[in-house]
């Protein structure tokens, strides 16, 4: 993409995920991911009740009255957001691409995220690590990982989730909230390298999916394309027993990976390409609450 063409649409993509959020998900965010840490405050004299595990004893030695410490919650978080650059999300069939709606959905959690005074970090990912980049805060900040989501060109096209959760829990060591987000198009088992992530890190999964991914249009033959392995072939999707076993196929799939989240005790949120991601967002961080 041409640098004007580039900054245009970085122009284009801050102005209407700022503003959402801004106006709807700065409180909901806020109330969803708090801090999880204590922070020392200020000392104080003991009061009937205060825990007698908080007194300060080196202030308490030099009054010769007891006082205890006051800690506070600490608000500030490290979220990381881990995005599925992998060759099935250059697909939709309706008005957008998976990859659109993936990077509105990641914007709107970054600016999010700044608004809170908190860092963000990316890991792009598809069979292997694409790009980490370290989280910091600040606009300029934001407006790089903006950038680098409409523009990134990844070397392979394949998807390992357990590998990025497993890299996460590695490269970053306090505990942070981390938004994994993709079509979850992954021919392997990734739950038990979930479930390890969210023990050390609170994991959410969002997954952006198109509708023609769940169902097959009945227009006869037609050549499907699988976008991780380039491997093509000729289906009957007139065939009303091909399209059930497609059916069936999907629902399969979207049981195991549901019961994944469940078992590994992850929230998460299926997004299609056509729905408004703003309200599912929104109705995901209120089940949070």
């Amino acid at each position: 993409m041409e640098t004007s063409e580039l900054l245009k649409k970085v122009r284009q993509i801050e102005i209407k995920t700022r503003g959402l959020s801004r106006n709807i998900f700065a409180g909901q965010y806020h109330s969803a991911f708090k801090g999880r840490g204590m922070a020392f405050s200020e000392v104080r004299e003991y009061q009937f009740g205060d825990d007698i595990r908080d007194i300060d004893w080196n202030v308490t030695a030099r009054y010769n009255k007891p006082y205890i410490k006051v800690f506070e919650e600490e608000r500030e978080l490290t979220v990381m957001l881990l995005i599925d650059v992998s060759g099935s999300r250059d697909f939709g069939s309706v008005n957008v691409m998976k990859k659109e709606i993936i990077t509105e959905i990641a914007a709107t959690l970054a600016f999010s995220a700044i608004q809170n005074n908190d860092k963000i970090g990316v890991i792009f990912f598809s069979d292997r690590i694409e790009k980490f980049i370290p989280p910091q805060k600040g606009k300029k900040h934001i407006l790089y990982v903006i950038r680098e989501l409409i523009d990134f060109k990844p070397e392979q096209s394949g998807t390992d989730i357990s590998h990025v959760l497993k890299y996460l829990t590695n490269a970053i060591k306090k505990r942070c909230s981390a938004f994994l987000i993709s079509d979850f198009i992954d021919k392997g088992n990734f739950k038990d390298a979930l479930t390890i992530a969210n023990r050390k890190h609170d994991m959410v999964a969002i997954q952006v999916y198109d509708r023609r991914e769940a169902e097959l249009p009945a227009v006869g033959l037609m050549k499907i394309k699988d976008a991780e392995t380039g491997v093509e072939r000729w289906i009957d999707s007139s065939s009303k027993r091909v399209r059930e076993a497609y059916d069936q196929w999907w629902q399969k799939r979207q049981r195991e990976m549901l019961d994944s989240f469940k078992k590994s005790r992850v929230d998460s949120v299926t997004i299609r390409t056509e729905d408004d991601y703003v309200r599912e967002l929104i109705s995901l961080f209120e089940k949070r609450n």
